[in-house]
């Protein structure tokens, strides 16, 4: 706003031109608005801005205003959600939102997520964890490409076991479609659960 009158006072004259009608028409607004000067105000534009920012917080205070909506929801069932999630920490939002549904307690499911206790860990095993306890059933298969001197591919497959960290099965072939995961791969270990690694 400030440039936008800087560039007024650049262009416009020293001193407007005003013809023989235009004092007519002033007089004639003053003789019909006799107030019409007060309502004349030179305002700097942080006055405006100012102003237009107060209106804009106005409205926001308006629009956001408590209305009837949801519920608050009282003490003692805050205390509630928070004991069942804290002695039963397997239980997650939707087990907690039935068990509060057979005890005649009404409240959504965002409301129980709202209220539980919030926990650093997830309640399930982690990956390491999950190796750990199944590492026995568990064996990890990789295939890699070796370039000969004379600039053809291998094919190499290893497949090893994690519980006790040894090779079960290790090959190379030129066509790995048509020997390694075909015919060996599932008799190898069979009842195994194979991780694919890149």
């Amino acid at each position: 706003m400030r440039q936008q009158i800087n560039v007024l006072r650049r262009t416009a004259s020293k001193r407007p031109s005003l013809s023989d009608f235009d004092p007519l028409v002033f007089a004639g607004l003053h003789r019909l608005f006799p107030n019409i000067c007060d309502a004349l105000a030179i305002v700097k534009p942080d006055t405006i801005v100012r102003g237009h920012r107060a209106g804009l917080r106005l409205y926001w205070r308006w629009k956001s205003r408590p209305r009837s909506g949801r519920p608050t929801v009282a003490v003692e069932i805050r205390r509630l959600i928070r004991e069942m999630s804290i002695t039963n920490p397997l239980w997650g939002v939707p087990r907690i939102h039935r068990e509060l549904l057979k005890l005649g307690i009404e409240i959504g499911q965002t409301s129980v997520a709202k209220y539980m206790v919030r926990r650093r860990h997830p309640p399930s095993q982690g990956w390491r964890t999950f190796i750990r306890n199944h590492a026995d059933g568990i064996a990890a298969m990789d295939m890699f490409v070796v370039p000969t001197i004379s600039f053809r591919p291998l094919y190499g497959l290893l497949i090893t076991g994690h519980g006790r960290r040894h090779i079960l099965w290790f090959g190379v072939t030129a066509h790995p479609w048509r020997k390694m995961h075909r015919s060996h791969a599932p008799s190898i270990a069979p009842g195994t659960f194979f991780v694919a690694q890149s």
